[in-house]
């Protein structure tokens, strides 16, 4: 048994050594995808709350795609964060009759920092360089 556990483990170090997904790394993937998620979530909150904490004018899109840019910036799973809260976001605002334009400029935001655009292109003058 010990000999079985020894080559076992061998093998996957020797798998993992090479560059080749190991069979660590398909344990691992789901894990990592929920952690990378969790962050991108923790991410796009963070956005929110400085939006609300700077309460500047014209500032609402800056912060979609600086919440996007960062959780996208965690893998897939913080992409995937980000799409789900955003397009949700902007679901419960149309719920609550808010104007069609204004949910597709958000979109636009969103998708723009999600893809990894730099969210400055949105950034309102005279804001905080803390945010």
């Amino acid at each position: 048994m010990k000999l079985f556990m020894a080559i076992v483990l061998l093998a996957a170090v020797a798998t993992r050594s090479e560059g080749a997904p190991g069979i660590w790394d398909k344990v691992a993937s789901p894990f990592r995808f929920g952690k990378e998620a969790v962050q991108g979530a923790s991410d796009m909150v963070r956005s929110y709350t400085d939006m609300r904490k700077a309460n500047w004018k014209n500032s609402d899109k800056y912060f979609h795609a600086r919440g996007n840019y960062d959780a996208a910036r965690r893998g897939p799973g913080g992409r995937w964060a980000a799409r789900v809260i955003s397009n949700g976001r902007e679901r419960v605002d149309q719920w609550r009759g808010g104007r069609p334009q204004d949910s597709a400029a958000d979109q636009a935001a969103n998708r723009w920092g999600r893809n990894g655009g730099n969210p400055n292109r949105y950034r309102p003058r005279g804001i905080h360089s803390s945010y």
